[in-house]
């Protein structure tokens, strides 16, 4: 079962990102906005999670800026989706080929 909401940590983990990086991105883009608690912790919805998700798809893979990635996010956010999925979807295949020509040495 799904989580509605995660905390920073978790988020930080799940990516591999230092918490002070989502914070940072929290500023610089207008699609990640967390919900905060009485406390002010920070809590992501899976929507944010998705869109952390294509951050880091469009800055590692992409090799966008930051402000690329900002304008592209602004633009096409679909766009990115379905591109970051393809991608996903080829490096899976990538790694049963590369399975099959292993076991076929």
């Amino acid at each position: 079962m799904e989580k509605l909401f995660y905390s920073i940590s978790e988020v930080a983990a799940m990516f591999g990102v230092n918490q002070s990086n989502l914070r940072f991105w929290e500023r610089e883009f207008k699609q990640l906005s967390p919900k905060r608690n009485a406390k002010g912790s920070r809590f992501y919805s899976n929507d944010d999670v998705q869109t952390i998700k294509q951050i880091i798809f469009l800055v590692n893979e992409q090799k966008l800026t930051l402000e690329g990635a900002k304008r592209k996010l602004a633009q096409k956010k679909d766009v990115v989706a379905k591109q970051q999925e393809v991608v996903e979807r080829l490096k899976v295949i990538r790694a049963e080929l590369i399975g099959i020509s292993n076991a076929l040495s």
